[in-house]
């Protein structure tokens, strides 16, 4: 083969080449091409949609996507043109396969490409979940100028159609940040958001508790309007109550909880808290005087102002008291027990700042904070009502740092279990603040208000006052001018 037989071959071969280009002629100057409209839906290997601003040359168009998001779908269409002199609009059509009733979309059936503007976006929204599995197809029908084309300028891969088929949807849940830290001072602010991955649906969530709360102190909780952005809820928690007490640490929790719609994935839980400024000395050990291991079944004594066949009275009542068991790295731990051996591994250590309620063994029950007397016909078994065993269930904060005889108490936000002998199980969340003082020479008051929620229970959240000492021989507590609880039929 002579030379110009070979450049002839070679150019045959580019003129095929080019010919038989389907997914590559959009890349194609547009000086140099008649002006076409197409679908330009990028993905990313994951099958991820691209959204502006973000570019990846290397991608090609795809003509299907299975969606599994609520989120407004961006589809994006392309004119493959010069800078434009004067606008140009192009119609578009779409049917479904399914409830025409599932979705919307802005704008509803045209286009319009003007000067350097040169993509147009179908915006497809998501009002409600869709049953069943169905698809949208969108169609690409004319141009108000005659001489731009539908589709690319060939027919493998024309993209003048663009079919959405949508898969079973997966929505879930995150809180992007799990802590914040504040200063305790009413009226302060928190903003944090929840962020929904694969978006959300208003109406869905309007009516959704998506949220259970541990709290450890009083505020108020508010969201933006839903807008269109469908990625994020903005929150707004606003502090009611001033906690300035620096011996003591506040903290609330919100936990997103998962439903049949919502799974709550990554950071579940936000703590917001206010910490301890003043510095606690173990050797204060203020829950040392409130349990004795030496003691069987050692009791403490209280009395909570409840209704007892209509009248409101101080009722008393005990439980059996424990330390809480931590390991010698904790803060806290002071040791109990060295076991009489030199090694270290056996050794026992509490907790100098909390205590517990429990029985010593067993499936029994004790009436932590006299709370079998909150409900009706509560089961006593620990199998179903955990709750009334709890450990740990009060913290101290001696005055100071470093009080002997004084200081703060809390109760230990956390969520309880207690369910009837009926079968009805229900969770309760519990937190309470107080103070405790020598009384006497080794009597100590704990004087605090308990506060329990639960909606079904008591529409929200009620409070009990309380006295706890750590002998019998306390002495009597004069009657309040205020209401107090009835019980409740579990």
């Amino acid at each position: 083969m002579n030379r110009i037989s070979k450049i002839i071959a070679v150019l045959s071969i580019i003129i095929m080449l080019f010919h038989s280009c389907s997914k590559d002629d959009y890349r194609l100057d547009s000086k140099n091409v008649d002006p076409f409209v197409r679908f330009n839906f990028l993905t990313t290997s994951a099958g991820i949609p691209l959204e502006y601003p973000t570019v990846n040359t290397g991608l090609l168009p795809v003509s299907t996507f299975e969606n599994k998001s609520v989120k407004t779908l961006k589809v994006p269409v392309t004119l493959t043109s010069t800078t434009l002199k004067s606008p140009v609009t192009v119609k578009f059509s779409s049917v479904t396969s399914g409830d025409i009733n599932s979705y919307s979309m802005v704008p509803e059936n045209e286009l319009v490409f003007e000067g350097n503007k040169l993509t147009d976006t179908i915006f497809v929204s998501f009002d409600k979940r869709w049953k069943d599995k169905q698809t949208i197809t969108l169609k690409l029908e004319n141009a108000s100028d005659p001489l731009v084309h539908i589709g690319n300028l060939n027919t493998q891969a024309p993209h003048n159609i663009f079919t959405i088929n949508l898969g079973e949807a997966a929505t879930s849940y995150t809180f992007p940040e799990n802590q914040f830290t504040i200063k305790g001072e009413v009226g302060e602010k928190v903003d944090f958001k929840v962020n929904f991955p694969n978006g959300f649906i208003p109406s869905e969530i309007e009516n959704l508790e998506i949220f259970s709360f541990l709290n450890g102190f009083d505020y108020s909780l508010t969201h933006d309007e839903y807008g269109d952005n469908r990625s994020f809820i903005t929150y707004h928690l606003t502090l009611l109550e001033d906690i300035q007490n620096d011996d003591a640490e506040y903290k609330t929790e919100i936990t997103l909880k998962t439903g049949s719609n919502y799974i709550a994935n990554g950071n579940t839980i936000l703590t917001i808290k206010k910490p301890i400024k003043t510095p606690r000395d173990v050797l204060a050990n203020p829950a040392s005087k409130f349990y004795d291991l030496n003691i069987s079944n050692f009791l403490t004594y209280g009395v909570n102002w409840l209704d007892r066949s209509g009248t409101c009275v101080w009722q008393a009542f005990n439980a059996q008291t424990y330390p809480v068991v931590v390991t010698k790295d904790n803060p806290n731990a002071v040791l109990y027990s060295d076991k009489g051996t030199a090694n270290p591994n056996d050794d026992i250590y509490h907790d100098a700042f909390k205590i517990g309620f429990r029985p010593p063994s067993g499936t029994n029950t004790v009436n932590s904070f006299n709370l079998k007397r909150w409900f009706i016909n509560p089961s006593s078994t620990a199998a179903n009502s955990p709750g009334f065993n709890i450990n740990p269930a009060l913290e101290f904060f001696p005055e100071n740092g470093n009080s002997k005889t004084n200081g703060t108490v809390l109760v230990i936000p956390q969520y309880i279990k207690i369910a009837g002998t009926n079968g009805n199980s229900h969770t309760i969340s519990i937190e309470g603040e107080g103070t405790y003082k020598e009384i006497s020479t080794g009597l100590f008051e704990i004087s605090f208000e308990l506060k329990l929620t639960n909606e079904k229970l008591f529409g929200g959240t009620v409070t009990g006052k309380y006295k706890i000492y750590n002998k019998n021989t306390f002495p009597t507590v004069a009657p309040l001018d205020e209401p107090c609880r009835t019980a409740i039929d579990l």
